[in-house]
């Protein structure tokens, strides 16, 4: 099965020698230019039947492509997308509805180019990219009065494992 490999060491738990590599290498800053995510295009595809004739025939996307790519549009990553990002979804977006027309074929490239979108928990990892409500939930979570966190006669006990 193809894919990325692991998902990359924390940085504290690599060798000083690894780390210093990894500080000295640099990142290139560019500006972007969020574009908002253009229509699923229409356009015509060309096949041959029985006979031999060729007949062009608009393409009919999926629903589940549609509603794939309303989701996309939805979320909070595609706010940085750029021309360039949208015009390799949308490359992805007919892999999609390639995997949802029957072609079984096409699923593990979609799970490939997906992945460089962040479209998974794991992929979002991978990428180092963490939403803020993650953050809030947990800090509302440690601070909450239910279950273990209530103050009573265990106070100041833990559990281990």
């Amino acid at each position: 099965m193809a894919g990325v490999g692991p998902p990359p060491k924390d940085p504290a738990r690599l060798s000083r020698a690894s780390n210093r590599k990894k500080r000295q290498d640099s990142q290139k800053v560019i500006q972007i230019n969020p574009t908002d995510q253009p229509a699923l295009p229409t356009f015509y595809v060309t096949e041959t039947d029985e006979e031999g004739n060729q007949k062009k025939r608009r393409f009919v996307w999926p629903a589940a492509t549609k509603r794939w790519w309303e989701m996309w549009a939805q979320s909070p990553l595609a706010r940085d997308f750029t021309d360039n990002d949208w015009s390799e979804l949308l490359d992805t977006a007919l892999v999609h509805a390639r995997h949802w027309s029957g072609d079984t074929k096409a699923a593990a490239e979609l799970r490939i180019r997906a992945a460089k979108f962040g479209a998974t928990p794991e992929d979002r990892a991978r990428l180092k990219i963490v939403f803020a409500q993650a953050d809030e939930a947990e800090t509302r979570r440690r601070s909450s009065t239910a279950g273990a966190d209530r103050r009573g006669p265990y106070e100041g006990l833990k559990a281990v494992d």
